[in-house]
């Protein structure tokens, strides 16, 4: 019996130490992390989310997002697009979108959030994307981030 659990305790330990990549903690909450342009030549557009729990029902908690989003062109300049959309997603699991609203400077800033994840964000990440309203078409992203550069 001894053996058996001596056996079972080192396979556990030498599945951690050999694959670490595999053993992923949710991340420290709240957290804020930087949103980086995909395209390397627009060095303007910068954005960042916000993560945190809340508690907005008697049930439990839900995880907030929010993203703010500044310098980005006009979503037109890329095409047939009128908006940007903030975008969330764990690869191969599951995704949110929500609305980002200009601010109203004549270069708007955009904003949004989203109050009701309940999912666990491990591995997840965070995009600003184009997207036409009347077709609910997703387009590129042109932000985007990892929760592993949260802090």
């Amino acid at each position: 019996m001894k053996r058996m659990l001596l056996l079972t305790t080192l396979t556990l330990l030498g599945t951690m130490l050999i694959s670490p990549a595999s053993v992923h903690a949710d991340p420290t909450m709240p957290c804020s992390l930087v949103l980086e342009p995909t395209d390397p030549n627009d060095t303007n557009a910068k954005g960042a989310a916000l993560i945190y729990k809340v508690k907005l029902t008697p049930s439990f908690p839900r995880t907030h997002i929010s993203i703010h989003a500044s310098h980005l062109p006009a979503p037109a300049s890329f095409g047939d697009y009128d908006r940007y959309e903030g975008f969330a997603f764990i690869p191969n699991v599951i995704s949110w979108r929500f609305n980002l609203y200009p601010t109203s400077e004549q270069d708007p800033d955009w904003v949004g959030r989203i109050d009701t994840i309940t999912a666990d964000l491990n591995n997840s990440q965070f995009q600003v994307r184009l997207s036409n309203k009347a077709a609910n078409r997703l387009g590129q992203a042109v932000l985007s981030g990892m929760i592993t550069n949260c802090k």
